[in-house]
């Protein structure tokens, strides 16, 4: 166990007894463990050992998984690309992850497409920011233009079709649930402290 996690041990300790409710003299009471070795245990000046970390857990009612700590799993997530009719899709989250998370870029369209190809139904709720260019999205009977800073959440299992508007690609960001829960940002209207 690296030494990071052993100095934080004692901390943790601290905290869970004070969520308890109980003082050193409590928790002295419950292990045996004298106040004295508890307290220097919790500030970090006496190395904890099994047999002290053990019958604080037991009278704490903590698996020891709760007092030491977990080491943090490299956050990052492995990109991949990949291209399907001219649109590329960039990976931003996880495979395993709930919600999927895409940079995906529309190529130009200067013709302007009037001919709307099969669209789309499946399971799930998508949200998506339009980054650059504009966005066509035809929704059902709808029919609208996002530009660069708009956003569009819908029910994925109404038909939809995406695609660019004008001589330039079109970046989005798209983020989709695919067990069709909605998809809640908590921000602060603009303009308002």
């Amino acid at each position: 166990m690296p030494d990071e996690s052993v100095a934080l041990i004692g901390p943790r300790l601290r905290s869970w007894r004070e969520k308890r409710s109980m003082t050193l003299a409590d928790l002295s009471e419950a292990t045996g463990i004298s106040s004295s070795t508890l307290s220097r245990l919790e500030a970090g000046k006496r190395a904890p050992n099994l047999e002290l970390v053990v019958p604080i857990a037991r009278a704490l009612r903590l698996e020891l998984d709760d007092i030491v700590p977990r080491k943090a799993p490299d956050p990052r997530v492995v990109r991949t690309t990949k291209r399907t009719d001219d649109v590329w899709y960039e990976t931003l989250s996880p495979e395993s992850s709930p919600v999927q998370t895409y940079k995906v870029t529309f190529p130009a369209d200067p013709a302007g497409a009037t001919a709307i190809p099969q669209r789309k139904v499946h399971d799930g709720q998508e949200w998506l920011y339009v980054l650059s260019g504009r966005l066509r999205l035809v929704l059902g009977e709808q029919d609208v233009t996002l530009g660069a800073g708009e956003a569009a959440e819908f029910d994925t299992r109404i038909p939809h079709w995406l695609s660019a508007v004008g001589a330039k690609p079109t970046e989005i960001l798209s983020i989709f649930s695919k067990e069709g829960k909605r998809i809640h940002l908590r921000a602060r209207p603009v303009g308002r402290a």
